[in-house]
């Protein structure tokens, strides 16, 4: 979340209670930051570390994200850890090719509630959760999804190859397109004139406290009406949402938020990634590396082009939401090998020794290629195409996952596809060639 125009919680403020010593730093639109060079315009976003503000920078004349982190001792720990890694990649990246997101400078600023550390990234635009949501969870078109999968691929080759760098929370949410969906919420498109002093009776977080609570109220309000409209609509009586197009949104995309990220050689934690994009060997606890980040890309290459997520674990009476998620995974791939299986810290809690699941018996398996024709309607070309590129990349046996390197490679990713969408959406046109004339023939739905 440490760029984006959508950053933060998407439901609720982040409330006045942290705004205490060792909290959050208070901000007011036109607050000036580091000597005067940044000055606050508007809030993006919030995280439980920290708040997240657009901000101008008078010495660049450009817009930046503004990484305000809570001030106490541990939350300052993180923060020079992060400021640790996105250095090392801005280092290496003089061009900024390498679709990672930019510090451009890290400097502490004193309040009421301490020191806090401050990060200046790059201006980013929505996350690819929000594009997911703004395509009302369809499934993007596979020539959008390949064009993303290059950046993200970009980003992991650079960090893994490169600089030994483990992302370790890879995720729609925290890959950001390099504009916003929406022209008019990207301050450089929207001609957005910047604040360059406090307004008069300026109030504290862009907001009083009071704002704050009728900000809730209002949010619920929508909520309820949206739930009403919602009923209303399978009665028959309201008119139903126009598609929403994605015709002229650039997917180009960098991937951000380095708080959980490691060198290969100092891991901090057993525990990693979020858990609908976490790896088999990080459940088991049996030792992780650079091939946790890329299980966490196939699983979010495929929520790109069907809308949902991989796996989506949840726990029940008689057996926990890993055990389900294990068995998931397994419904999905095949049954895993029994090396494997008992091969974690934490295996016995979940197999027995042959290497079956203990509580979960009866598994109903779902091969990706059968999944995506039956479910998501692809065609079987699009489908063998698309799970020959995503299988090898959830290999239960992480050495044997292709890097980012190799998957660059991949013939999908430069083979221009006729998308299940565009097929359905859209009359195909074939060329034929009938001795030197050429006829062009429209084939309909």
């Amino acid at each position: 979340m440490s760029c984006s125009s959508s950053s933060g919680s998407e439901e609720d403020d982040e409330g006045i209670d942290s705004y205490r010593k060792g909290g959050y730093h208070a901000v007011r639109i036109g607050d000036p930051f580091n000597a005067g060079r940044y000055i606050a315009q508007r809030k993006l976003g919030w995280g439980q570390f920290s708040t997240v503000w657009l901000a101008y920078d008078t010495q660049t004349s450009k817009y930046v994200a503004l990484k305000i982190q809570k001030s106490a001792q541990q939350f300052a720990q993180a923060a020079l850890h992060e400021i640790e890694i996105l250095s090392a990649i801005a280092n290496g990246d003089p061009s900024n090719s390498k679709c990672l997101v930019r510090l451009v400078d890290h400097f502490k600023h004193i309040g009421p509630n301490g020191q806090h550390l401050c990060m200046v990234l790059e201006f980013l635009g929505d996350s690819l959760l929000r594009l997911i949501r703004f395509n009302r969870y369809k499934g993007l078109q596979l020539n959008k999804v390949k064009e993303i999968c290059k950046c993200i691929l970009i980003g992991l080759d650079y960090l893994h190859r490169e600089l030994s760098i483990i992302h370790t929370d890879l995720k729609p949410e925290n890959i950001l397109l390099i504009s916003t969906i929406d022209p008019t919420k990207d301050p450089f498109r929207s001609g957005l004139t910047p604040v360059l002093e406090r307004p008069e009776g300026g109030t504290l977080n862009g907001g009083s406290a009071m704002n704050i609570i009728e900000k809730k109220l209002k949010r619920r309000a929508k909520r309820a009406i949206a739930n009403i409209s919602g009923r209303r609509g399978s009665l028959g009586g309201e008119v139903p949402k126009l598609e929403r197009s994605l015709d002229g949104v650039d997917v180009k995309c960098k991937v951000v938020d380095f708080g959980n990220a490691c060198w290969a050689d100092t891991q901090f934690a057993e525990e990693i990634q979020t858990r609908q994009y976490r790896a088999p060997e990080v459940i088991l606890q049996a030792g992780h590396s650079f091939s946790v980040d890329m299980w966490s890309f196939a699983c979010t290459a495929f929520e790109l082009a069907t809308g949902d997520m991989m796996f989506a674990p949840k726990g029940a009476q008689g057996f926990s939401e890993d055990e389900d998620h294990l068995a998931l995974m397994m419904e999905l791939l095949g049954k895993m090998p029994r090396k494997i299986a008992i091969g974690g810290a934490r295996s016995k809690d979940y197999f027995d020794r042959h290497g079956d699941l203990k509580r979960i018996r009866r598994l109903k398996y779902w091969p990706l290629d059968r999944l995506l024709v039956d479910k998501y309607k692809f065609s079987e070309t699009d489908a063998r195409e698309f799970a020959e590129f995503l299988c090898p990349l959830l290999d239960f046996a992480p050495e044997k996952r292709p890097t980012a390197q190799q998957c660059l490679q991949h013939p999908w990713l430069n083979l221009r596809t006729s998308t299940h969408d565009e097929m359905e959406n859209q009359p195909n046109v074939k060329n034929l060639n009938v001795g030197i004339s050429s006829l062009q023939i429209k084939v309909g739905k």
